[in-house]
């Protein structure tokens, strides 16, 4: 009997359905469990509380059994495949043993920012290859990782991934239980934030440990045959309900185009985004050969951080948004990315904002696919990661960093007003970082923070709002910014409006005149003000058709201006 979690369709049934759904049950609850101690470990505010990571089990082959709610789409496409796959082709099964915990970053494996360190640890019943039951893998973002910034990622400069910070190309953390101090000391001597990435490593290390120990508890309870046959029949599920969803669309060709503002390198010049899908009975093909080629500067990502995370991410959007991931939902998608592109660039192509090109493919698919699904699909959302930082060093010399991702409109859809404002499509559950816990760990005050009025697209069924926020400096610092789609902004669909784009305006306390900012970094002094404006989702149908009930509503809540109203929905 093939004992690979794949491959056991055919194996007579060990276990009942009841018992099937109860291993199923307690398999998928236990990174959610994991979940929630790693917050409670972590030391940065960004893991703790931002909860920038990913918990999942993975079977002997690396592929997806189950991954924790919480955990980022991005992460949730195949991170943690990804890493685990290449450490079985580096060490083979047999060097992989209990005790072992192996790190990888490699852009050349992960294809996103190096920022993105994947930990796993084997979960076996015996030192034979039969006896490799999975992984227990966690994807987190650390801190910094060196490279020429704080933060490591965020610079616009980088033209490789070599500025970027330190690599670890799948090497063992512990080795058969025993942890190997040169990996750590060469880790903590590579970040401006030594006492929170170690911190951080730890409880992702903790993590790592307590999924092998529950998984194993799983199997013991239960026997590894019927863990095998119940982790089949949930993959079998997942398979067969995305396969339904994509017969019921028309067989065909579906094409959209969009673009990105521009590389960092090549100021002021479009970067064209234009996807293709192909329906063909119940398989679809996300055809992104139409990417433009790989940039100069740090808007790159690797072939399955870029490519394969950008068309599951859209897939699971569109056929299975409810299901929990895992490999079977994936297994009708098929993606084609020629090597040099933008989204399958080589290993060495500079990847700090890999992520920040991510949503607006995935929002550009899904306007392809408008057409096939009208009754389901919304127009744009705000499509960005909208980063910003503040950093500096304290009074006792050591360096500070927030980051933050900006929180915007969804688009609307056909019957519904655009939600949020949330994170891109690409964060999932990323949760605003307690205004009390950011005034008492870095020099700033959050004067305010409210919904950006007039920043989702006009139609019958309005855009989502963006944010407009407000940071007072206490101390000289740096404000640091990426925004993305300022000149594509979110588009509405159906005769809707677009929303309006983000930016961040920069406020002088000394009376020079303020300014705009889109990407780049710029000195503050104690009392400058940084505003931050999110941007808004697309708007869905004529406006005019819009009811003035609807109209009235969005004038008491601050959600329209009367002079918006005049000039777009012609009501009073």
């Amino acid at each position: 009997m093939n004992k690979n979690l794949i491959n056991n369709q055919n194996i007579s049934p060990p276990i009942n359905l009841i018992e099937v759904e109860v291993i199923i049950n307690r398999l998928a609850a236990i990174p959610n469990l994991i979940d929630k101690d790693i917050a409670r470990m972590a030391f940065s505010v960004l893991i703790s509380e931002y909860k920038d990571y990913a918990v999942g089990i993975l079977d002997s082959e690396g592929s997806l059994i189950a991954q924790c709610r919480g955990g980022l789409p991005i992460f949730i496409a195949n991170a943690l495949s990804a890493g685990v796959r290449d450490g079985l082709k580096i060490y083979g099964k047999k060097n992989l043993q209990n005790g072992d915990v192996v790190i990888s970053n490699h852009a050349g494996t992960m294809g996103q920012h190096i920022n993105n360190v994947v930990m796993y640890t084997p979960i076996r019943t015996s030192e034979d290859d039969d006896g490799l039951v999975g992984f227990s893998a966690i994807v987190m973002h650390w801190m910094d990782v060196g490279g020429m910034v704080v933060g490591s990622f965020l610079s616009d400069d980088s033209t490789d991934i070599f500025q970027e910070g330190i690599q670890f190309h799948t090497i063992k953390l512990l080795s058969n239980g025993n942890r190997v101090e040169e990996i750590f000391r060469m880790i903590e001597c590579n970040t401006r934030f030594p006492e929170m990435v170690m911190g951080d490593l730890e409880s992702q290390l903790v993590g790592c440990l307590m999924g092998r120990d529950m998984v194993l508890d799983v199997v013991n309870t239960f026997t590894k045959e019927a863990v095998l046959y119940a982790v089949n029949i949930f993959w079998n599920r997942s398979e067969e309900s995305a396969r339904k969803i994509i017969r019921a669309i028309p067989d065909g060709t579906y094409k959209a185009s969009t673009f990105l503002d521009d590389d960092p390198q090549l100021p002021g010049v479009p970067i064209p985004i234009n996807v293709e899908v192909i329906v063909d009975g119940d398989e679809i093909t996300i055809d992104l050969s139409g990417l433009a080629n790989q940039a100069l500067g740090p808007i790159n990502a690797g072939y399955q951080g870029g490519a394969v995370a950008a068309a599951r991410i859209a897939c699971k959007y569109m056929f299975s948004p409810e299901d929990p991931a895992n490999e079977g939902a994936f297994r009708p998608i098929k993606v084609v990315c020629p090597p040099g592109k933008l989204l399958s660039a080589g290993p060495t192509a500079a990847m700090g904002g890999s992520g920040s090109t991510i949503p607006t493919v995935v929002d550009t698919i899904i306007k392809a696919m408008v057409p096939a699904l009208p009754d389901r699909l919304p127009a744009a959302h705000h499509g960005t990661y909208g980063l910003y930082t503040i950093s500096g060093k304290n009074e006792n010399n050591k360096w500070f960093q927030h980051m933050e991702s900006s929180a915007g409109g969804w688009g609307a859809g056909p019957g519904w007003d655009g939600t949020g404002p949330f994170r891109s499509v690409a964060h999932g559950d990323t949760l605003e970082v307690p205004v009390e816990l950011q005034e008492a760990q870095y020099p700033y005050r959050l004067d305010y923070v409210k919904l950006r009025e007039g920043s989702g697209g006009a139609g019958q069924f309005r855009g989502g709002l963006g944010l407009e926020k407000c940071y007072l400096t206490l101390a000289n610092c740096k404000v640091g910014v990426k925004f993305e789609r300022t000149i594509c902004p979110p588009w509405g669909a159906s005769g809707g409006h677009d929303g309006q784009s983000g930016k961040v305006e920069i406020h002088y306390s000394d009376g020079r005149k303020s300014v705009t900012v889109l990407k780049g970094e710029l000195e503050l002094v104690k009392g400058d003000r940084a505003v931050i404006f999110s941007a808004g989702g697309g708007g869905y149908g004529d406006p005019y058709q819009r009811s003035q009930t609807q109209i009235d509503h969005d004038l008491r809540e601050g959600y329209v201006s009367v002079q918006e109203v005049k000039e777009k929905y012609k009501k009073s």
